[in-house]
């Protein structure tokens, strides 16, 4: 039986401007292209997850605002149950700013809004009405308070759930709340994070972005290379990594051809422009896990 992806994080809109090059301290870089889309990790490693045939639920908040309306509205049409996504009277929806550079790397600057609002009691009062259980995977980020993210760790493990942590961003995170992970998937400079404050996880996916991950456990060290493609746009390609992950362990699969599966649906992720249109289908991702002659 396929379990369920919950999904506990942030909920954005982003503002894109694609330059030619990412500008300097100081720097005004003209010939920019404006785009707008739905973002927020939270909502984006639900769609990731819920594109790739898991269950999924996510856990989060939104302001009243326009912005707010148009995130429920699109998680809705991804079939996201989005029961526990609240909606708070006096926060903004979270808005993030980006700049893309012509080789798709990104600067991203966020103003958490009601993100930064979610409490534990938000997060545990969700998790127990959705109840997760064994075979779930509870995937959390840490664009929402930590003493929230920490919350909803720790109410995933009592109920025997799978639980992942994003620690994106590392800083603030303590040895106690990252144990309570199962899996931390971090990038390389959120280790460097993680490993300064003398936090050592045993089992870490960590995303090299191009030369795709590495798998760390107790049992050692697995690299895993991404698909040779040409990048677009790299917004959204961690994203899709930890919904991909989760979705894949949800299925039944094993750490290790569960990291497989995400680092393939990450790179496919990088191939259109925008957090969530690269993301690819169960469909999608099978036919690029096909053996080639």
């Amino acid at each position: 039986m396929t379990g369920r992806v919950i999904v506990v994080g942030s909920v954005n809109i982003d503002l894109v401007i694609t330059v030619p090059s990412l500008p300097a301290a100081g720097e005004t870089v003209i010939g920019g292209r404006f785009t707008q889309h739905h973002g927020g990790k939270g909502g984006n490693q639900a769609v990731a997850a819920v594109r790739l045939g898991a269950p999924t639920s996510l856990v989060g908040a939104v302001g009243d605002d326009d912005f707010g309306r148009a995130a429920r509205s699109a998680l809705d049409e991804e079939r996201i149950d989005t029961s526990e996504v609240r909606t708070l009277p006096d926060a903004a929806t979270g808005v993030a700013f980006i700049l893309v550079d012509a080789l798709g790397e990104n600067s991203i600057s966020v103003a958490g809004g009601a993100n930064a609002a979610l409490r534990p009691e938000h997060v545990t009062g969700s998790l127990a009405r959705l109840g997760p259980r064994p075979g779930d995977v509870v995937l959390v980020g840490h664009e929402i308070p930590t003493d929230a993210a920490a919350a909803a760790l720790r109410a995933a493990r009592d109920a025997g759930a799978t639980t992942i942590l994003n620690p994106a961003p590392a800083a603030g995170l303590d040895a106690a709340a990252v144990a309570l992970a199962d899996i931390v998937t971090p990038n390389e400079g959120e280790l460097a994070t993680l490993g300064e404050a003398g936090i050592e996880p045993e089992r870490l996916l960590v995303s090299l972005g191009a030369q795709g991950a590495d798998l760390r456990t107790p049992a050692g060290a697995v690299r895993i290379d991404a698909l040779r493609v040409h990048a677009v746009d790299t917004v959204g390609a961690g994203d899709t990594l930890n919904g991909a992950l989760a979705a894949a362990l949800a299925a039944g699969k094993g750490l290790e051809e569960a990291a497989r599966r995400a680092v393939a649906a990450a790179s496919l992720a990088v191939t259109r422009s925008g957090a969530r249109e690269g993301m690819p289908t169960a469909a999608e991702l099978g036919s690029a896990l096909l053996p080639t002659d």
